[in-house]
């Protein structure tokens, strides 16, 4: 036994097969370039407005707390106690992890928003990391909402 499969030819692919698998990928290419530079398919939230902002700067300190500073006017926001708050530790020691992989800084404060559509965003501008607060639950971003102040408050720009 040869080993070939009985019934099949063995031999040069026909150039016809070649030419037709390379125009099929060539058009589902083309369709995905098309489909993506004109938003086929994508979702979009409308623009939101921003309605209360704070930019802050995370300090850890000796006995384990963390003292969230206004880098505005450096007075304490929130003073976080060992133990508590994990999910607002977990994000921020996230966020200070990946600015230590990227060779930056603690100087840079971190942006805290909300939106006029209730959604509450955490953005590191010095790495381009932004961190959506509403999808782990309301109780999670509740421990970061109690930081802006009142929902009328205007927002303050620091740049």
């Amino acid at each position: 036994m040869s080993g070939a499969i009985p019934g099949r030819a063995s031999g040069p692919v026909p150039a016809l097969l070649l030419i037709g698998a390379g125009a099929l990928l060539g058009f589902t290419m083309l369709a995905v370039a098309i489909g993506r530079g004109e938003g086929v398919g994508l979702t979009q939230l409308p623009a939101a407005k921003a309605i209360a902002r704070l930019d802050f700067r995370a300090e850890d300190q000796a006995d384990g707390s963390i003292a969230l500073r206004d880098a505005a006017d450096s007075r304490i926001v929130a003073w976080i106690k060992p133990g508590e708050d994990g999910f607002l530790r977990g994000t921020l020691r996230g966020l200070a992890q990946a600015r230590q992989r990227d060779g930056l800084g603690r100087e840079p404060p971190f942006t805290l928003t909300r939106f006029d559509d209730g959604r509450l965003d955490l953005a590191d501008e010095a790495t381009g990391r932004h961190v959506p607060l509403e999808a782990f639950g309301s109780t999670n971003a509740l421990s970061f909402a109690r930081l802006l102040p009142g929902q009328g408050a205007p927002v303050t720009e620091t740049r």
